[in-house]
């Protein structure tokens, strides 16, 4: 298998030397991926570039990003005229349009997946969001992105809803690599784990191969500390405003250490033996909200060996210009983590309420994202002439 200093080596020697701060992202075994894709992207060559100069191994998508891309039209207008004149659904536009540039995007990452035994080279699709509070439909659904695209380099996303939980692993169990979204809190990154491993035992008595098997678990930073952090500067005390900004790093580092912990544990030992993959911390919604911080802070301070570190493009850029790779800024603080969160909890915010919150505000978001998206291309398909419902 595989180790993570030889998968980042591997992905580092496939590019030109980028930026110094994205080439110690590398040596230190963060995988770089780049959170966002449009067809103008891939086609422009913009990625392949990216791929080059920065770094980036993997992309992630979401639907947020989709309805940016495609309710801007652009790059789409031939595919959007093809399926005005087949009459297909909107949900079937959607799907065509939306699986097209996965498929793509996997195309241009597929030499970086080959070089790293699958590890890298991934690109991150995601269920219905309307689906996230129904299992099956859920683990149909990701079957059948798993079949449109059509490529090993992809991962289907699956929000860590309650719902989402057996889902995991009915799809890990069939052999499908999943990237699970929506990680907010602890006790719910502690229930993915287990729903992967489950997944992958179920995969193992099915007689499949784990070792192609690769997951990654979307752990969300910078909306705990928004959320938090409005809570503390209402408090308006001096404790509080000194515990601004730190939340989220407190949160990610606990999780790290619970990752540490169940993959060096006896259940991730026995599958290991059969080859299975760890399923790596994917640190989710890096870019800096608030002015105050410098916009590097969730890539500096989130430097930990097998992690995957999503970024939009203007993180990106920003870690490449300026950043500061100092080395590992995780493993050493969670003793700080603890005392961080405790004393947030001390000021009467409620980590749980935090936590809970974020996690239906995350999937209506994504919901509300769609909808504009199923919008804009009906209006597309109708202005051709042909009715999209």
């Amino acid at each position: 298998m595989i180790t993570v200093t030889e998968a980042t080596a591997t992905a580092t020697a496939l590019a030109t030397p980028p930026a110094g701060a994205l080439r110690r992202l590398a040596d230190q075994g963060v995988s770089v991926w780049l959170d966002d894709l449009s067809r103008r992207r891939i086609e422009s060559g913009n990625l392949a570039e990216l791929i080059r100069t920065k770094n980036v191994v993997g992309v992630t998508t979401n639907p947020s990003i989709f309805q940016a891309a495609i309710g801007s039209g652009e790059g789409y207008e031939e595919q959007l005229a093809d399926l005005a004149v087949r009459g297909v659904t909107v949900d079937e536009a959607v799907r065509m349009m939306t699986t097209a540039d996965v498929r793509a995007a996997a195309d241009v990452l597929r030499e970086v997946y080959d070089a790293t035994g699958g590890r890298d080279g991934r690109v991150s699709i995601e269920v219905d969001p309307r689906l996230a509070h129904d299992t099956r439909a859920t683990v149909a659904e990701a079957g059948q992105l798993a079949w449109l695209v059509d490529r090993p380099n992809v991962m289907i996303k699956i929000p860590a809803t309650k719902a989402g939980l057996p889902a995991i692993t009915e799809v890990v169990g069939a052999g499908i690599s999943v990237n699970v979204t929506l990680i907010f809190s602890l006790e719910r990154y502690r229930e993915v784990m287990d729903a992967y491993l489950a997944g992958l035992e179920k995969a193992r008595a099915a007689g499949l191969d784990l070792s192609g098997i690769h997951s990654v678990a979307s752990f969300f930073v910078s909306r705990v500390d928004s959320e938090i952090d409005k809570r503390l500067t209402l408090l308006g005390t001096e404790e509080a405003r000194d515990l601004r900004g730190r939340a989220a790093l407190a949160n990610a580092r606990l999780a790290y250490e619970a990752y540490e912990n169940v993959f060096a544990g006896d259940r991730f030992t026995a599958l290991a033996g059969a080859r299975a993959n760890p399923q790596r911390p994917l640190w989710a919604s890096t870019g800096v909200k608030d002015p105050a911080f410098r916009d590097t802070l969730y890539v500096e301070e989130l430097v930990a060996p097998g992690t995957v570190n999503t970024m939009p493009e203007a993180t990106l850029d920003a870690a490449a210009d300026h950043g500061e790779v100092r080395g590992d800024t995780v493993t050493g603080g969670y003793a700080r983590a603890r005392a961080d969160l405790a004393a947030v909890e001390r000021l009467g915010i409620s980590y749980d309420e935090v936590v809970e919150q974020l996690e239906q505000e995350g999937v209506a978001k994504f919901e509300a994202a769609w909808q504009d998206l199923l919008a804009a291309v009906t209006k597309s398909l109708d202005s051709k002439g042909v009715d999209g419902e």
